[in-house]
């Protein structure tokens, strides 16, 4: 899975200088010249990733891989630990939200006698990877954006069909169709629609929209949507940019609005969200909420959910006229002291490969980055009978949906350190928008360093 951005690992000053200077020697214990070790987080693609191995092993003898899973949480804090201690893995799993700060610390090594075909890739997912020294630092590996998932069962009784909920539209003023819909969704504990006269902001039993948390720096299943669809951007460049724009009237109008909504009774409060007991996903499946925010990561578990009936829509349309959504690409890196340098080398080059992504893709678990495994994982959601056009068209289709990455910027630990207090104090405590300005001088302040 890609639970995103809920734990950083601070590096201290001196572990930090420890792995720029390179002192951290040796490979894992036991790692072998035959071994290739390979980390990942994602239970779900596990049986794919071992049958890729099966078939690398077949085509390369005296090659094996070991494979570790673990946890989205421990998986950063056990791979920054072994970064220091020497024990890194040769392969894992990267994601561009933490690529930042492995390029600043030296920890990677570069792909470019990959000869990685960017053109081979879906749009952009292979550029994210492109260090400021020019070096490749990652093989494209999947892509996923986001949708509305919504409760079947309570979108029928409000009266609001597919087609209603796929053509959406918002703005910062009134909330547009968007806000209504949601409203209408909201039920308070006399049955009464947050539409209607009397509802009782707060009672609620059900809620229009489920709650994802404050949405930190990056907001990728939040607010990122409607700030993206309203012409903002996070800084100044699309990749490495210097200066970031939290400070913009337009994302602090969108910010007022979006958690205006718990304000207004129509989105969970923020009390209502924890990452491993009560996740987005969680609260519409119990009825707690009627709709949520959620990435195709997360499509095998919302259509898995025992008495769950789910569909899924589009972004709605924002103040530009276009619907928005993020789209992260994983991809897999090499540590700059892989016990087994060249094995991993290999490895990576053929878990970039079509045979291996189309491998991956018929496991209907992700969308793999190279046309042909996308179009392997379409077919394979396709024999679930789960419909993913609300994931695939805005990839598809640029005339009416733009797409957009994580924010790639040096000292990316900092900024989410500092952003994640303010905008939960903007949820959960109603401190004023204006108050991200100072956050954003902070952040800009760190980058002009």
């Amino acid at each position: 899975m890609r639970i995103r951005t809920r734990t950083v690992v601070a590096l201290t000053g001196a572990l930090a200088l420890s792995l720029v200077t390179g002192c951290a020697q040796g490979g894992a214990a036991g790692a072998g010249a035959g071994t290739v070790t390979y980390w990942l987080w994602d239970a779900n693609q596990l049986p794919a990733y071992q049958a890729c191995a099966k078939d690398f092993e077949k085509q390369n003898p005296g090659l094996d891989v070991k494979i570790t899973q673990m946890g989205w949480a421990d998986y950063w804090t056990k791979l920054t630990a072994s970064f220091i201690a020497g024990t890194e893995p040769d392969v894992f799993t990267d994601h561009i939200q933490k690529f930042g700060q492995f390029a600043d610390l030296n920890v990677l090594e570069p792909l470019d006698d990959l000869d990685i075909d960017e053109a081979a890739y879906q749009p952009g997912l292979a550029a994210n990877w492109t260090g400021q020294d020019g070096h490749r630092y990652g093989a494209p590996k999947d892509w996923d954006t986001v949708a509305l998932f919504y409760n079947k069962k309570l979108t029928k009784e409000a009266g609001l069909a597919a087609d209603e909920l796929n053509g959406l539209a918002w703005n910062p003023e009134d909330g547009g169709t968007f806000e209504k819909a949601i409203a209408h969704l909201t039920v308070d504990r006399n049955g009464k629609r947050g539409d209607e006269e009397g509802f009782d902001k707060d009672h609620v039993e059900v809620y229009g929209l489920a709650t994802g948390g404050a949405g930190d720096s990056d907001g990728q299943t939040t607010w990122s949507p409607f700030a993206a669809s309203a012409g903002w951007k996070y800084t100044d460049k699309a990749r490495w940019g210097t200066e970031y724009q939290y400070d913009s009237k337009t994302f602090q109008s969108v910010i007022d609005w979006y958690f205006g909504l718990a304000e207004k009774g129509y989105l969970a409060p923020f009390t209502d969200y924890t990452d491993g007991a009560n996740p987005p996903n969680a609260q519409v499946a119990s009825g707690r909420a009627a709709t949520a925010f959620d990435g195709a990561w997360m499509i095998s578990t919302y259509y898995g959910t025992k008495g769950l009936d789910v569909g899924t829509a589009v972004t709605p349309a924002g103040p530009t006229g276009k619907r928005a959504t993020m789209m992260n690409g994983l991809a897999d890196s090499v540590t700059k002291n892989a016990p087994n340098k060249a094995g991993a080398k290999k490895w990576v080059r053929y878990l970039a490969s079509d045979e291996c992504q189309k491998t991956v893709g018929g496991y209907g678990i992700v969308f793999p980055a190279t046309p042909g495994g996308t179009e392997a994982a379409v077919a394979a959601y396709e024999k679930k009978d789960i419909d993913v056009s609300a994931f695939t068209g805005p990839v598809a289709d640029k005339k009416d949906f733009t797409t957009f990455s994580f924010p790639v910027t040096d000292y990316a630990a900092d900024v989410y350190a500092l952003m994640r207090p303010a905008m939960q104090d903007v949820y959960a405590n109603n401190a004023p928008v204006k108050g991200l300005t100072k956050t954003n001088d902070q952040i800009n302040f760190i980058l002009g360093q």
